[in-house]
């Protein structure tokens, strides 16, 4: 492969993602605001430039890899964004989880200048992006998606087109809005069997081969058991993610009562300083309500 191709944000899921790229061969050009992360890629063997205008000047594609809407719309198109560097041609690949309809703006501004925009947003974690298996959910023309197969290849085991700009973004957003939902029910769950004095463990193993089964339970409901709580998807990225959620079902004229309730108790974690902790750091919240902990040797 002769083409380079860019990566924009090189975080706990971007580094994995960019690293699985060079290991497929392909011939890479990043850029982050932290040097560490850029030196840890350069060292892996990619090229380094200094913006995402530098990145895009020597690339055919590239990917944005951020965490905000307002980061992905300076990585796309600001002042020293993809969109100043691209020539006509260029892909742009957003897999950030951003508003769908601002990426859709974003979309109409590159296509002036013959630069095309997809949105192609992930799942599965840092163990996905580290091992290769994400599902990779695409949202844009066809004919660009299938241009940029191999490199959703390289990174992830789970590819889909949803069809038109903004629509992979949707259907992230639709499968985040569960697992938080289902996260504080889980919490709510354990700490209920906490407090009615259950074997915690007994009841993980019960649940796991009942009705009460669930993704969120195994993933989130194992962490808040073991206390590890260690960054992932952090609170403030859930957090972020149902504000999206709510304001792109506000913009459907969908009601989704559950999302926003189970926004607001992570809201109570963020002001109970667990900001930077994995997502199910939630139970944290019930366990100080109810002044039990679901660790027998740890004080609430």
């Amino acid at each position: 492969m002769s083409e380079k191709v860019g990566f924009v944000g090189l975080g706990n899921m971007g580094g994995p993602m960019a690293r699985n790229l060079l290991k497929a061969g392909v011939k890479l050009v990043v850029h982050d605001l932290d040097p560490r992360k850029v030196q840890a890629l350069a060292e892996a063997g990619a090229d380094v430039a200094a913006s995402a205008s530098a990145v895009a000047k020597e690339t055919t594609r590239s990917i944005c890899m951020v965490e905000t809407t307002a980061q992905a719309e300076a990585v796309i198109a600001g002042e020293t964004g993809f969109s100043r560097g691209a020539s006509a041609g260029h892909i742009a690949i957003c897999m950030s989880t951003v508003d769908p309809f601002k990426l859709r703006e974003l979309a109409a501004r590159l296509a002036e200048n013959g630069i095309a925009l997809i949105d192609a947003p992930v799942s599965g974690g840092i163990k996905g992006a580290s091992d290769g298996s994400l599902s990779i959910i695409v949202g844009g023309d066809k004919a660009v998606y299938e241009k940029c197969l191999d490199l959703f290849n390289a990174m992830g085991g789970n590819i889909f087109h949803a069809g038109g700009l903004g629509n992979g973004i949707a259907m992230k957003l639709i499968n985040n809005m569960l697992l938080q939902v289902t996260t504080v029910a889980v919490a709510e769950g354990l700490v209920m069997g906490a407090k009615a004095g259950l074997d915690l463990q007994q009841l993980f193993e019960m649940l796991k081969v009942s009705s009460g089964d669930s993704f969120a339970l195994r993933m989130r409901g194992g962490r808040m058991l073991s206390r590890d709580f260690s960054p992932s998807g952090t609170v403030d990225i859930s957090y972020k993610d149902q504000e999206l959620e709510t304001a792109f079902a506000k913009q459907l004229g969908v009601p989704v009562l559950l999302a926003n309730v189970s926004q607001q108790v992570y809201q109570m974690a963020r002001a109970a300083g667990l900001n930077k902790q994995e997502g199910s750091a939630v139970v944290k919240v019930y366990e100080n309500l109810t002044g039990v902990s679901l660790d027998p040797g740890e004080k609430s």
